[in-house]
C-alpha cells in the first residue's frame, strides 16, 4: 500500500505543478472547456512527463555524463527543458489541450518549476 500511496502522491503533486505552470510561466498553456477536462488532461500530461523522465532521463545521463561534469551539471536545465518539450509534443499528438510554446523560456522555466513544485509537494506529503 506504501508504493501506491506514494505513486498517487508524485501523480497528484505533478499534476498540480503542471496546472500551476499554466498560470505562472508564459507560454504554457491548457486550452480546456471544463473542470473534468482539465484535471484528466493534467493527470494524463503528468502520466507523460512521468514516463518519458523515468525511461529518458537515465539513458541521457548515461551517455551524457561528460557533459554533465563539463558544465557541472548545468545541462540538466538544457535536458530537462527539452524532456519538457516532449512532453508537449506527445500530449498534442495525443489530442490532449496541453502545450509550451518553445524552448526558452517556456519549457526550460516549466521544466524548473515542475521540478521544485514536485519536490516541496513530495516532502510534505509524504510522511508515513
Amino acid at each position: 500500500m506504501g508504493f501506491l500511496k506514494g505513486l498517487l502522491i508524485r501523480l497528484a503533486s505533478t499534476a498540480l505543478a503542471f496546472w500551476l505552470a499554466t498560470f505562472l510561466i508564459p507560454g504554457i498553456s491548457l486550452e480546456s472547456n471544463s473542470a473534468t477536462e482539465t484535471v484528466t488532461t493534467l493527470l494524463l500530461v503528468a502520466v507523460i512527463f512521468g514516463v518519458v523522465n523515468a525511461v529518458l532521463q537515465p539513458i541521457i545521463k548515461t551517455v551524457g555524463c561528460g557533459f554533465y561534469l563539463l558544465t557541472l551539471g548545468l545541462i540538466a536545465l538544457v535536458v530537462n527543458g527539452l524532456l519538457f518539450l516532449l512532453t508537449s509534443w506527445i500530449a498534442d499528438q495525443a489530442g490532449l489541450p496541453f502545450s509550451v510554446d518553445g524552448f526558452w523560456p517556456a519549457a526550460v522555466l516549466g521544466a524548473l518549476f515542475v521540478s521544485i513544485v514536485t519536490w516541496i509537494l513530495g516532502a510534505v506529503l509524504d510522511r508515513d
